[in-house]
């Protein structure tokens, strides 16, 4: 599985934006997908998850009730509302799997993937 992460851009206070994260390969071997972000001085942040197995969702306190993470096919997507001057970071796509059918939460057939960053900035 490779990603492909797009949608980063300049927005100020109180704008939108929405990220893209394209996955290409066996995109059925995914078992979870998210965007982190990391901004300096800042260690890197889960800001939200889907498993895609259950459907369900978690994320970042910070984040809750202004962003949405969801999929359609094989592209997530993270809808930011509301952005804050703190939200500026370089966000990431993950995506966490398994390479076996058989045993899918086997940790010897587990990957962990990242697409590369895609610049967020928030202006005051």
């Amino acid at each position: 599985v490779q990603l492909q992460a797009s949608g980063g851009g300049l927005v100020q206070a109180g704008g939108s934006l929405r990220l893209s994260c394209e996955a290409s390969g066996d995109r059925f071997s995914i078992q979870r997908m998210g965007w982190y972000r990391h901004a300096p001085g800042e260690e890197r942040e889960l800001v939200a998850q889907l498993n895609t197995r259950s459907g369900t969702t978690n994320y970042a306190d910070s984040v809750k009730g202004r962003f949405t993470i969801y999929r359609d096919a094989n592209v997530l997507y993270l809808q930011m509302n509301s952005l804050k001057p703190e939200d500026t970071a370089v966000y990431y796509c993950n995506a966490e799997g398994s390479n076996s059918s058989w045993y899918p939460d086997d940790p010897r057939y587990k990957y962990d993937v990242w697409g590369r960053g895609t610049q967020v900035t928030v202006s005051s």
